[in-house]
């Protein structure tokens, strides 16, 4: 059986270890790209587009390191 093209949001936020309502906050900026589908609404991610939202938050970390902007990047 191949993995899931899409993920619920539930999903996501089991994934990214995250609360339901943050995940919710980064479809609904537009941060992380999510679909709606069907009659109810239910939302879903490509999980294809979760794994290029965490490429880009690994790079965004580095770069924010690389900047040294005196904070440790784990506060």
């Amino acid at each position: 059986m191949s993995p899931a093209r899409f993920l619920t949001l539930t999903d996501v936020s089991e994934t990214l270890n995250v609360s339901l309502s943050q995940v919710k906050a980064l479809v609904r900026s537009g941060e992380l790209a999510g679909v709606k589908l069907g009659g109810r609404g239910v939302w879903r991610v490509e999980a294809s587009e979760l794994e290029s939202y965490i490429q880009r938050m690994y790079e965004q970390t580095r770069a924010t390191i690389a900047q040294g902007t005196g904070t440790d990047p784990l506060d």
